[in-house]
């Protein structure tokens, strides 16, 4: 196996509804968005073989909240909260979005996001919106156009080549990946896991 993780052993630590009730900068720190139907959940129990762990943060009452993960390499994944089609009020989709914003361009510890895409509907709103405090940040971001498994090889690499296109700044990198089959699990793996276990920035 040459030492290489199958998996990222997680556990749920804590909730936190602002960038102030955070845990202590005191680990390095992966982000995972994506919108409503992206698969972003099942990618969590993917990447951890554990198909009990992203229902941890769906229990109600945690859904608008930011989700630590303590994990056995050291570092935190973070199960970042997402609207998607919910119909809410303007005011609480606007905390919302600054409680996201001040966590992505503000948190010492954040040294990677990883931000899930449906292949078949990349790029939309909350993609790009994803994709620009990125930008603004200089957050390193991983794409995951997920499930791949939907489309045949040749849709599935156009959709890949199209994508590259339009992520050309350096932070990028981006992979097909499929939730329900496992394909590209070993790959974004490897690359969380190198994240994972990075020097995290000291508290500001």
């Amino acid at each position: 196996m040459g030492g290489r993780p199958d998996r990222i052993i997680a556990q749920f630590l804590i909730s936190a509804p602002t960038l102030r009730d955070c845990p202590s900068d005191g680990a390095p720190e992966v982000a995972i968005a994506g919108r409503s139907n992206s698969g972003k959940s099942s990618v969590l129990n993917q990447l951890t073989r554990n198909r009990q762990l992203a229902r941890t943060s769906k229990t109600p009452g945690r859904t608008q909240l930011l989700n630590f993960f303590s994990t056995s390499l050291g570092g935190r994944l973070v199960d970042l909260p997402g609207y998607g089609y919910a119909k809410v009020a303007k005011s609480q989709k606007r905390i919302w979005q600054d409680n996201v914003e001040d966590y992505l361009t503000r948190r010492a510890a954040l040294v990677g996001l990883v931000l899930v895409m449906d292949i078949r509907h990349p790029f939309e709103p909350f993609d790009v919106m994803m994709i620009d405090w990125a930008v603004r940040a200089q957050v390193p971001t991983h794409v995951l156009l997920n499930k791949v498994d939907k489309l045949k090889r040749g849709a599935a690499t156009l959709a890949l080549r199209e994508a590259r296109k339009r992520l050309t700044a350096s932070i990028f990198s981006i992979q097909l990946f499929s939730a329900r089959t496992g394909t590209g699990r070993d790959e974004a793996i490897e690359l969380l896991s190198s994240w994972l276990t990075m020097t995290a920035a000291p508290d500001q």
